[in-house]
């Protein structure tokens, strides 16, 4: 609360590399930390557990969806550049009305168009409650925001959510990438996912990239 309510919530940007080659637009995911107030950073994995479980993370959401929006608006030279802006969402933001009312508002009235605008869902919240998953991706692709599932594969029915819901982009989950270079069953796992979600016309981004081996 006293984080929030004293704007030590920071947003940092981590760019999205196209594999195919150079010259394609600036793509990058939205990160959030908090300082404590001796002005450290607090990882989200300490913060956002916390948030969720005294039922706050739509607050945070808010804040981020706020300030870059913001941050953006004051920057149409950028927006220019943009070609996609990944922002994770609380499986519990999506569950709450008055934050999606808040949402959906903030996106129609912004000079940013949606279709700039990805938002990412974990996989385990999705499959945590699909019928509300599928109506809230739902109205945030009418406005023509992008849809991805993070976390994908961390789920025993992946594959099968993957067909019902209406995503745009797959998020490989890190635990499967990191040590693709050295792990046959990762890489048969990577490759999978990739050829299927492409068959299903949909993009996919790995995570965990994080030396030259595994980006290769």
């Amino acid at each position: 609360h006293e984080a929030l309510s004293s704007k030590r919530l920071e947003l940092f940007a981590q760019r999205i590399v196209n594999l195919s080659g150079e010259g394609s637009p600036l793509c990058f995911e939205i990160l959030v930390r908090i300082r404590d107030a001796q002005g450290n950073y607090l990882s989200p994995g300490v913060f956002i557990p916390a948030s969720e479980r005294y039922n706050i993370a739509h607050w945070i959401d808010k804040q981020v969806i706020t300030q870059t929006l913001e941050w953006f608006e004051a920057r149409p030279e950028i927006v220019e550049k943009l070609g996609r802006c990944a922002i994770n969402l609380s499986g519990q933001s999506m569950g709450n009305q008055e934050f999606i009312d808040f949402l959906l508002e903030r996106l129609q009235s912004s000079s940013i168009p949606c279709e700039k605008i990805c938002l990412e869902i974990t996989e385990t919240a999705a499959m945590g409650n699909i019928d509300q998953a599928l109506g809230f991706f739902t109205r945030v692709r009418t406005l023509g925001c992008l849809i991805a599932l993070d976390d994908f594969g961390s789920g025993l029915s992946s594959f099968g959510y993957l067909k019902q819901l209406p995503v745009d982009i797959v998020k490989i989950d890190g635990l499967f990438v990191r040590d693709i270079n050295v792990n046959e069953m990762d890489r048969v796992m990577v490759r999978s996912i990739n050829d299927l979600a492409k068959q299903l016309g949909k993009v996919t981004v790995a995570e965990f990239v994080e030396n030259e081996q595994v980006m290769q």
